[in-house]
């Protein structure tokens, strides 16, 4: 099992149809220890989610907009393991007046929310979990990207903290490799998530992606993106960091149809 005594941190796992959650099963089913992550109101949901699992799974409060939070899952992560060899972040979230439409008028205070905490939080996670990956000799952190190379209908300023994220996944990647610490993102095609349905019109982005996928698409499926995540995590992507892999069906590579 290629994650045989792995011990990982994954956030982001709310239901069972979630990325995240895929990539948590994905994970424990080639040997990967995992503690998940969540805040506030929601970490009763990941609790109950986490008990679908092919494990038990333990569920930490973390805010990681909050330095305080991400300290204390450090210590508590310290206590149980000694050590962490890689991270999941699939956090993302923008107000809805920055999203559906509303680019031109959004205000800076919506734009900053979405920003820190969809891109910005990748920073802050990585250097609060650094000595533990230290510890290990070095990691893998991976993040959920929605390719920011174009402009989507609706999609509007987590658009643009999506470009923040390929970039801070960038310069994570040159300032942490040196340390054996590999960076990476995965770009996803849509999956019908919670997050997804309260995104405005995030129909008009699937509609259509299995037609142009060249391999097609189940927007119902993310498993194929959670054994992505496995792959990143395990020692066979050793020699990757810095980059943004597709996991779309081959969507991103076709141009427009034919008139």
């Amino acid at each position: 099992m290629v994650l045989e005594g792995k011990k990982l941190l994954i956030t982001g796992v709310l239901t069972p149809q979630s990325i995240a959650f895929a990539a948590a099963r994905s994970a424990q089913e080639h040997g990967a220890e995992i503690v998940l992550s969540n805040f506030g109101r929601t970490v009763s949901l990941t609790e109950k989610t986490a008990k679908r699992l092919p494990a038990p799974a333990d569920v930490l409060d973390l805010d990681v907009t909050d330095p305080a939070q991400i300290d204390a899952a450090r210590a508590e992560l310290a206590s149980r393991w000694g050590n962490l060899d890689g991270i999941l972040h699939a956090i993302a979230f923008a107000p809805q007046d920055a999203l559906g439409g509303n680019f031109l008028h959004t205000p800076w205070e919506s734009v900053a929310t979405a920003i820190q905490t969809s891109a910005f939080s990748l920073k802050a996670l990585a250097v609060g979990m650094l000595p533990l990956l230290e510890a290990s000799g070095g990691g893998s952190i991976v993040s959920f990207d929605f390719d920011a190379q174009v402009a989507w209908p609706i999609y509007d300023w987590m658009g643009v903290a999506k470009a923040g994220l390929e970039a801070v996944t960038r310069y994570l990647a040159r300032d942490l490799g040196p340390k054996g610490i590999r960076v990476n993102t995965v770009s996803a095609g849509p999956i019908r998530t919670m997050a997804g349905k309260g995104i405005p019109g995030f129909d008009k982005i699937t509609d259509g992606w299995a037609s142009r996928a060249p391999l097609g698409w189940d927007a119902t499926d993310p498993s194929s993106v959670g054994d992505t995540v496995t792959f990143l995590f395990s020692d066979l992507s050793r020699g990757i960091t810095g980059e943004m892999i597709h996991v779309d069906g081959g969507f991103h590579a076709m141009g427009t149809d034919p008139i």
